[in-house]
């Protein structure tokens, strides 16, 4: 664990942002260079409020504001963290497979099918931040329950970010990758947005996942993001349509 430099911090304030925003962008700033780690508790209110010579008030709006980004997370009794980021944020809870209650007893084992550097599309460029000439990894992911396919994944990640990957093992890869980016390349997946849509399954998607041709599947694209804000991952994954499930709650 980092120690604590609770040595005057400078501190400028700038005319027309508020001055809880400007704090709150200085905060995030040394969380991004790494001077609290993910999991990591960070500095008292009052220390930091003596440390930037603000008022309490002013810092901890400025943490609120972190804490609403997903940035930290306030942990009653025992004070606030750097968040550790998302463990898996599971497919499996629209779909309702075969022995798995609730699509959350079990999670899916995971075979890398395919592998392949190319230069990303204009849409993967723009999502990335990146140079359309730029190089992105994609990979071809079945996971399964019980040993029996259950969804079928496309997953593609921007080089240089992900490039400690290339030369790993794929087929020893852990079944979550999200621990696995954080733990090898440093990439913390602070959010994932997901859409969902249906579409028909072609040949061979649908070989590998065991079902007929033109088969009906949920098609769900997702957009993750690391503690930046940078989108860092593009995902589709296929399952079968008629092991979709829909929950709502409305109160």
């Amino acid at each position: 664990m980092s120690s604590f430099n609770m040595k005057t911090t400078q501190f400028t304030h700038t005319p027309g942002q508020s001055r809880y925003g400007k704090l709150a962008l200085a905060l995030r700033d040394r969380i991004l260079q790494g001077e609290w780690a993910p999991g990591e508790i960070i500095p008292a209110e009052s220390a930091l409020a003596q440390s930037y010579g603000v008022a309490l008030g002013t810092i901890r709006q400025a943490l609120s504001l972190l804490v609403e980004d997903g940035v930290l997370q306030r942990r009653h009794g025992k004070g606030t963290f750097v968040t550790k980021g998302v463990d898996g944020a599971s497919m499996m809870r629209f779909f309702r497979f075969r022995g798995v209650d609730d699509g959350n007893s079990e999670t899916p084992q995971s075979r890398i099918l395919s592998s392949r550097f190319r230069t990303a599309t204009a849409q993967e460029a723009h999502a990335f931040g990146i140079a359309t000439s730029a190089q992105v990894l994609q990979l071809e992911r079945l996971r399964s329950i019980g040993n029996e396919p259950c969804l079928l994944e496309t997953i593609v990640l921007p080089l240089p970010l992900f490039g400690k990957l290339v030369d790993s093992d794929m087929q020893a890869w852990d079944d979550l990758l999200y621990p696995m980016f954080q733990k090898r390349c440093g990439v913390v997946i602070q959010k994932t947005q997901d859409s969902l849509s249906f579409s028909q399954l072609n040949v061979t998607q649908a070989k590998r996942l065991k079902l007929a041709a033109a088969h009906p599947c949920v098609l769900v694209e997702r957009q993750a993001f690391d503690i930046a804000g940078r989108c860092v991952e593009l995902r589709t994954t296929r399952g079968d349509a008629f092991s979709f499930k829909y929950t709502a709650q409305l109160q």
